[in-house]
């Protein structure tokens, strides 16, 4: 499949030995073991170089080498292997457990923001004297999973990237409610997906009729009705469900927004509280690989370093679950970060042992009596 990739945009075209393949390994090399720059990185690799055939890493492998590569060589090779690996890794850790029983997918679609230096990274402008990316995520809830990522300027507006997501009929997205765009919300009900939502301080909504709604779980109103303004009802003319909701723990009201009429309101509530894994998934990420501090200075590179990490985390994720290891995808790779130059099964390295139950004990061995 990736020589197909990179058959398609040329990627090996005047390459001798380094080839694109040799390339991502190293990238993936150094997600593994948490390098903070390319000469770290090269580092650690040169103290290896008699095993560079066994990894894979080709023989002329060297920080200029690499460097040009990840500046010059297109990025959409490793983008369109990582979609590969996310496909395989939302197979593989698919479990039927979710808390609320929906026959369509859960996604919670967002993005963060990475700060960049303005003067090194100068196409990256954001601001007066700051620069910034932004990476767009839908995130597969019930997987775990990014099934969708977008790599733009951080001047780029969240709302404008969902027209390019394609929507799944009878699946749930859950955005923020700066995703609040009637037009484009209503292009998600054509497809007949359902999102859910919060709603803006100045929401205008005419009320048709009420659902009758439990207040000990917290519900205060489930409303059903249409937009009062005329531009947004021009844009979304069918009608809305409104949501009102009582957190207790936060002492917060919150009031949802969805074209959903079927489920309870409380399953709305709560889908909407899985919005925060996404934000838990950027927060992971930016601690345990290396989408902060980056090895290359134009976008190209940035993009490749950036999928390059989408794809070590599928490939953990795809590890964990076909070796069925009761482990998190954290401790998987802190484990394959001191363990990538042994020669041990990756089942063993990864398993579980009880220490205590240790069988020497009970074997035969003479004993030493003093007198």
């Amino acid at each position: 499949m990736f020589d197909r990739i990179v058959e398609k945009y040329n990627g090996n075209k005047y390459v001798r030995t380094f080839t694109c393949w040799n390339q991502m390994l190293c990238m993936i090399f150094g997600q593994l073991t948490a390098r903070d720059s390319l000469r770290d990185l090269m580092l650690s690799i040169e103290a290896h170089n008699a095993k560079y055939y066994h990894l894979g890493f080709g023989t002329t492998v060297t920080r200029r080498n690499l460097g040009k590569a990840n500046r010059k060589r297109d990025s959409k090779i490793v983008e369109e292997f990582a979609y590969i690996l996310i496909e395989q890794a939302r197979y593989s850790c698919y479990k039927d457990d979710f808390e609320i029983k929906v026959d369509g997918n859960v996604y919670a679609f967002d993005s963060t923001t990475i700060d960049l230096c303005l003067s090194v990274f100068w196409w990256a402008e954001f601001r007066k004297n700051k620069g910034g990316i932004k990476v767009h995520t839908l995130y597969d809830v019930k997987t775990a999973i990014p099934c969708f990522i977008l790599i733009t300027s951080a001047s780029v507006h969240d709302v404008n990237v969902l027209d390019n997501l394609q929507y799944e009929v009878g699946s749930f997205y859950i955005l923020d409610r700066a995703y609040v765009d009637f037009l484009r919300l209503h292009n998600i009900h054509l497809q007949k997906a359902f999102f859910v939502t919060r709603a803006k301080s100045n929401f205008k909504f005419k009320r048709i009729y009420s659902n009758v709604v439990d207040k000990s779980t917290g519900i205060l109103c489930d409303q059903i009705g249409k937009l009062e303004i005329v531009k947004s009802k021009k844009d979304y003319p069918n009608k809305l469900r409104r949501i009102k909701y009582h957190d207790k723990e936060l002492d917060r009201d919150f009031i949802f927004i969805t074209n959903n009429m079927d489920l309870k309101a409380i399953e709305i509530a709560l889908l909407y509280k899985n919005r925060w894994k996404v934000e838990l998934f950027f927060k992971w990420i930016k601690q345990h690989l290396k989408v902060k501090s980056f090895w290359g200075t134009n976008m190209n590179a940035v993009k490749t370093q950036v999928y390059c990490a989408v794809i070590t985390y599928c490939l953990v994720a795809i590890i964990g679950n076909k070796l069925k290891i009761d482990r998190s995808i954290y401790e998987i790779l802190q484990i394959l970060s001191i363990s990538l130059l042994d020669k041990t099964p990756l089942n063993e390295i990864l398993t579980k042992y009880d220490c205590k139950n240790n069988k020497e004990s009970n074997c035969n061995q003479l004993e030493i009596k003093w007198i």
